[in-house]
């Protein structure tokens, strides 16, 4: 969910599904984020994860301290981080969540915690009752986190709007992953040196969707001598009816294939990062290569794969409804959160939309999509 709240500040929260321990499925935990504007960046000042009526939300005050609050049905509990503390002043100070989940995680696994550690708020609660708002909140971090305090999960991979430009020759380089997909020539090098079984199965990967999409049928690294540390060229070719075409260096063919290349080796290279952020995937493809995008996009989500991705593409996003409603993908309608951004004078509204077993939009704005009706109903004469 993402909303505009008070001026200058903004609203956004997420639905974390977990796979349920010992049987016990207490529902999905929702994470609220509120952000506000510090310069000219957003800065996150609140932090809130909920499951039913337990709770748990950090908050960040004046940017010199902090304040962890809870609770349950029962009652509230609250705890104060001093500005000398090193959650507070450190580093990560002005990252809500950071901080909350590692002190109350300590101090709920003691069923009866230090009174400096949570101050007890309720009017009328009572030890049972406290015991059980503990045990409520304790389950819910339990929940969410595992069995131990949060653990450093591997950075999601960014992409960005516009990737590196192709070339004739590439030169070795350290294959270090960037957003503009640099490293990624360099990456299929080593792989087609080094790696032949890796290389083996990135190479079916993406001339399968080189194939879905049109773009090219075989991909190949030239080397230009012969080991790895000497410079190599990217080709590839589309095969004819009858006969394979000859193949042509990448800066021969449609930018498209150089623009989708990295965010497709990417996607293909490993099963170890979790979210990616992909922003305008669709940059110089034409329709049906976006749409390809789509379908590609949904098989490669998942329960431990989540792709957040920024797109102008009706193209893609029509397919993903489509593939969702026929059933081609293992995605659900509520594994699908669309976005819409709605332009108004000087401000833009944010719209969260979702799909029906149907594939069709609900919670659409009267602006969403008019573009493409009235273009519709003019060339139908309508």
């Amino acid at each position: 969910r993402t909303g505009s709240g008070a001026v200058g500040q903004v609203e956004a929260g997420v639905l974390v599904r977990r796979e349920p321990r010992h049987g016990k499925d207490g529902g999905p935990c929702r994470i609220d984020l509120t952000f506000v504007r510090k310069g000219t960046a957003a800065v996150p000042t609140r932090w809130r994860l909920t499951r039913g009526d337990v709770w748990i939300e950090d908050r960040v005050e004046g940017g010199s301290s902090r304040s962890i609050h809870c609770g349950t049905a029962q009652g509230e509990w609250h705890q104060h981080l001093p500005a000398r503390d090193p959650l507070v002043a450190g580093p990560r100070s002005e990252i809500p969540g950071a901080a909350v989940l590692g002190p109350l995680f300590g101090a709920f696994t003691r069923w009866d915690p230090d009174p400096t550690d949570i101050d007890s708020l309720p009017p009328t609660g009572s030890t049972a009752a406290e015991d059980e708002a503990r045990r409520q909140i304790f389950e819910l971090i339990v929940a969410f986190v595992g069995h131990g305090p949060p653990a450093i999960e591997q950075r999601p991979f960014a992409s960005a709007p516009v990737r590196s430009k192709p070339r004739r020759t590439y030169d070795p380089a350290r294959p270090v992953r960037d957003p503009e997909g640099e490293n990624v020539p360099m990456y299929l090098s080593t792989a087609f040196f080094d790696d032949k079984k890796s290389w083996e199965a990135l190479k079916d990967d993406l001339e399968g969707f080189g194939r879905e999409a049109g773009l090219f049928d075989e991909i190949s690294v030239r080397p230009l001598g012969r080991r790895g540390s000497e410079p190599f060229q990217v080709h590839v070719r589309k095969y004819g009816p009858r006969a394979k075409g000859p193949m042509r260096n990448l800066i021969d063919v449609g930018y498209g294939v150089s623009q989708v290349l990295p965010i497709l080796t990417e996607l293909f290279r490993d099963n170890q990062t979790s979210m990616f952020l992909l922003q305008q995937p669709e940059v110089h493809l034409h329709p049906s290569a976006q749409a390809a995008l789509g379908s590609l996009f949904c098989r490669i989500a998942g329960r431990n794969r989540q792709l957040v991705v920024e797109t102008h593409s009706d193209h893609l996003i029509d397919r993903v409804r489509m593939d969702v409603r026929d059933g081609t993908t293992k995605l659900t309608p509520d594994d699908v959160s669309i976005l819409f951004f709605e332009r108004g004078d000087l401000d833009v509204q944010i719209h969260s939309l979702r799909l029906d077993a149907e594939g069709n939009v609900l919670g659409a704005p009267p602006r969403y999509r008019r573009f493409f009706m009235e273009e519709t109903r003019r060339s139908l004469r309508l």
